[in-house]
């Protein structure tokens, strides 16, 4: 890729980024009261982060299962609402642990 298609990918990038961004801002004149509708709006950032996050943390190992594993072990952690760092360290040992264990055969 040459200095010139980096600048026209560049562009048409930062171009489609601004317009998802601005036609809401633009299109909406008045605060939404539609009850349904903000409740719809609420919940779109946390369901397209675990959208992106769950297949990322099943096939971050080399091993789904073990992945599978550490991500089971650090869900029921956060349901016992444990804090972030105590429930990724559990998951990590988890993963580490279960990988260790497939790979010796036990």
């Amino acid at each position: 890729m040459n200095g010139k298609e980096f600048w026209i990918y560049l562009a048409i990038l930062a171009g489609s980024t601004y317009l998802i961004r601005a036609i809401p801002f633009a299109a909406v004149q008045k605060k939404i009261s539609n009850v349904y509708v903000r409740s719809f709006l609420y919940y779109i950032p946390y369901t397209v982060l675990s959208a992106m996050t769950f297949p990322a943390a099943l096939y971050a190992t080399g091993n789904v299962v073990s992945a599978a594993a550490g991500l089971g072990v650090g869900m029921v952690f956060a349901v016992m609402k444990k804090g972030l760092t105590v429930v990724a360290l559990i998951s990590c040992v988890t993963v580490f642990v279960t990988d260790l264990i497939l790979k010796q055969g036990i």
